[in-house]
């Protein structure tokens, strides 16, 4: 039947099964106007949705169409997974039928296995393509997908004049993507022409690998030669500040988002409103949330804003905001819940996590996981509940993870359930045989009880296993310059000035009554020798780092990458007051506001 016959269209229907499809193709071929291409490509897009079923009937489709051409097949080589779309593709040849420009940027990009590549590259030189710039360009991006950088440079060096910003760009993000920066940077700095795409690829490639301080210089030399951003690039740079714990940056960036006139979306709003949570200011990231508009505030929004309040031990706000989210007619999903009980845990509100954990799944229908049956381990391990946290355990419907089994673990050693404890450390560092913290927690444990015959053991096991001790670290930003202290050792130049300080602070708290916590310190050796280790905890030397550039009333943020030990977080008590600095320390677990003595913990950690 020709195509250039007209006849009385059926009536759309919607098809919503094979059995509809078939007898609405049955209409359309007894009207006479099946092989129409907007028909036909109806009927294409469906059959693309279960290749594997269905892939038989739209070759017979295709194969009997009157007027086959490239514009039927192309859209159904994207949506096929690549055996399929190889079949089609052969298919195609035997008509035959010539592939056209849009053939091979729909084929290529997610070719796999090489072998394909290969062949499908022999055959675009064959067809005289390899000039056709997007063929090109979905060429190296399949070998870069195939983890072949060697092919793709190849495949570059030869595009001559074939090449775009597009190719260039491919290339970086390719590079990046295999974790090759070095490379992917020389080509970046050496791109003859840069889009935002290319700007975005550069940085998102560092961010992805957590060189934070990496994507800000790239932000940076953006912005020094004048170029726009857009909310892409915006939200990645934030993105990095907030990786990079660089508040004053954060700032910066978000000011250069409002001078600008970069509409807020969704994504770049939750960035902004994420690293004020996570860089210690979420009276700021409050600020931002309530003046975003409504087409702005997703749900991954309203879930940052929560999750903040509870990492910062704002419980009730947490639940506050919760009750406006639903009033506003927004559906939690299963993160929404975890933020809400990791708040009723922090703050220590266990009749509201009850209520909670029951409510939130019977009323938005979510199926509780592993990770909101943690949160309750943990909401009762932190209130000392050990016992309901281990009929929390036993009443799971699935086999504990780590996760869960290790907030057990953390609950048991804060309590001193040395028994219980230990039964379930050695549990955890079989499930979790690589993670120091493990064994650690462990031998602190038993050397609390004073089993140092079991302490060695814990050390001789991770002697055996190659498992070495992660080292503390803290980050400060002062002054707009990020400075990393490491737990025992200190490369800095001002190395004799910080320790000075560190002796000093810690003589004047003393004076105050401070009194080192020697809990934690795991050598059989005398009480005043075990007070030494404890001066060279990274966050005593951010804080006296700190100390050193601030003054009083000042405020000093410090992210750490281990939980607050119990002495670091009473020395930084008494340091508040002393020397008279708000201390923000954001740790594993969440975070610590001291001002004049106190703790926005309560203690309660």
């Amino acid at each position: 039947m020709s195509t250039s016959m007209s006849a009385p269209a059926p009536t759309p229907v919607p098809l919503t099964s094979f059995a509809v499809l078939r007898q609405h193709h049955s209409q359309l071929i007894r009207l006479g106007v099946a092989s129409h291409a907007a028909h036909a490509r109806r009927l294409l897009s469906f059959l693309a949705r279960d290749p594997d079923s269905h892939f038989p009937y739209a070759s017979r489709l295709l194969a009997h169409h009157p007027d086959p051409h490239p514009a039927l097949f192309n859209p159904l080589f994207s949506a096929l997974p690549t055996r399929h779309a190889a079949r089609l593709l052969a298919l195609m040849l035997s008509l035959p039928l010539r592939p056209d420009h849009f053939t091979f940027p729909q084929i290529l990009p997610s070719a796999q296995p090489l072998h394909l590549v290969a062949q499908l590259h022999a055959l675009l030189l064959k067809l005289g393509f390899h000039a056709h710039t997007q063929s090109l360009n979905a060429l190296l991006a399949a070998y870069l997908a195939n983890a072949r950088p060697d092919l793709a440079s190849r495949v570059f060096r030869g595009g001559g004049g074939a090449l775009d910003v597009v190719s260039w760009t491919t290339m970086v993000g390719g590079l990046l993507k295999l974790g090759l920066f070095d490379d992917a940077r020389v080509l970046f700095d050496g791109m003859p022409e840069r889009n935002l795409v290319s700007w975005n690829a550069m940085m998102s490639g560092y961010v992805k690998a957590c060189r934070f301080l990496d994507a800000l210089e790239v932000f940076d030399e953006m912005r020094a030669r004048g170029v726009d951003g857009n909310v892409f690039v915006a939200a990645t740079a934030v993105v990095a500040c907030t990786g990079a714990g660089a508040l004053a940056r954060g700032r910066e960036v978000h000011r250069w988002v409002e001078q600008s006139g970069i509409q807020m979306d969704e994504k770049l709003a939750t960035a902004v409103v994420d690293m004020y949570c996570k860089c210690g200011c979420v009276e700021e990231a409050w600020r931002v949330f309530e003046a975003l508009p409504l087409a702005a505030k997703g749900l991954t929004t309203w879930n940052c804003m929560i999750g903040g309040f509870a990492v910062h031990g704002r419980g009730q706000d947490a639940l506050k905001l919760f009750g406006r989210m639903e009033r506003e007619g927004v559906a939690p999903d299963d993160v929404t819940l975890v933020n809400v009980l990791t708040a009723c845990a922090h703050a220590g509100m266990l009749s509201e996590g009850r209520h909670y954990f029951n409510y939130v799944p019977q009323r938005y229908g979510i199926e509780p996981k592993m990770e909101h049956y943690g949160c309750m381990v943990d909401l009762y391990g932190r209130a000392g509940r050990l016992e309901e946290a281990k009929k929390v355990i036993q009443d799971m419907p699935m086999e504990p993870d780590v996760g869960v089994l290790g907030a057990l673990f953390g609950a048991s050693k804060i309590h001193g359930d040395v028994d219980l404890g230990e039964a379930i450390g050695w549990r955890v560092i079989e499930l979790d045989p690589q993670n120091s913290g493990r064994y650690v927690l462990l031998a602190n444990l038993l050397a609390t009880a004073g089993r140092w015959e079991d302490v060695a053991r814990v050390r001789r096991l991770m002697d055996e296993r190659n498992v070495s001790k992660e080292a503390g670290r803290s980050v400060i930003e002062v002054q707009g310059e990020v400075c990393e202290f490491q737990c025992g050792g200190l490369c800095h130049p001002r190395a004799e000035e910080v320790y000075a300080m560190a002796s000093d602070m810690m003589r004047k708290i003393r004076a105050e009554g401070y009194v080192p916590d020697t809990r934690d310190v795991l050598h059989a050796i005398a009480e005043e020798e075990k007070e030494t280790p404890l001066l060279y905890h990274s966050e005593k030397l951010a804080i006296a780092f700190g100390l050193l550039h601030t003054r009083p009333g000042d405020t000093m943020r410090i992210t750490k990458n281990l939980r607050v030990c119990r002495d670091c977080h009473e020395a930084t008590k008494f340091v508040s007051r002393v020397f008279e600095r708000q201390i923000v320390v954001r740790d594993r677990n969440r975070f610590h506001h001291f001002k004049d003595g106190q703790c926005s913990c309560k203690d309660y950690w």
